[in-house]
């Protein structure tokens, strides 16, 4: 069963990573995978705490938990289930220069995009329409990147929903 759930998942990979060389994809790609990263999310963090209005203040505080909390269960789940990069195992695969030489499950920019939306997604539920859209590019140019299997980002995913929902909850009740 577990192979042919792997089987399943290298198809999906590669019809993502098979398009790499396309240009206009690239840039898209390249660019917006920079929105789950740590200079990107900490940042945004950061900003929105110094220059927000009070109520605001507080979801953009539940963030900036939420990106820090989210990273504990990331890097251990790294540690207990140390899965090679997709780049290293499927031949033909197409990847950036200097490509991350971690663990690939989960994906920590997935996570991190997600623990960030999710605060203000609950507070204000209308910027789902441009959050959820933004986290699943994110999610999607890793595995464009070459960098994550589909369930790295699956995970990622759920993990910072998870955390993001449980931080805000945690402030705002």
């Amino acid at each position: 069963m577990i192979q042919l759930f792997y089987g399943f998942e290298c198809r999906i990979f590669q019809q993502v990573n098979r398009h790499f060389d396309k240009k206009v994809l690239n840039l898209f790609f390249r660019t917006v995978t920079h929105f789950g990263g740590a200079r990107f999310t900490i940042a945004a963090t950061l900003l929105l705490i110094m220059f927000s209005p009070r109520e605001t203040r507080i979801v953009a505080i539940a963030s900036a938990l939420a990106l820090s909390a989210s990273h504990i269960p990331v890097h251990f789940v790294k540690l207990l289930f140390p899965r090679k990069r997709p780049y290293l195992i499927i031949e033909k695969t197409k990847f950036p220069a200097n490509p991350l030489q971690d663990h690939s499950f989960p994906s920590g920019h997935t996570t991190a995009i997600f623990s960030v939306m999710m605060p203000f997604i609950l507070f204000i539920p209308q910027l789902s329409f441009v959050l959820i859209p933004l986290g699943l590019c994110v999610g999607i140019s890793r595995i464009y990147l070459g960098l994550h299997y589909p369930s790295d980002v699956i995970v990622g995913g759920l993990l910072g929903s998870l955390t993001g929902s449980l931080c805000f909850y945690l402030l705002w009740l």
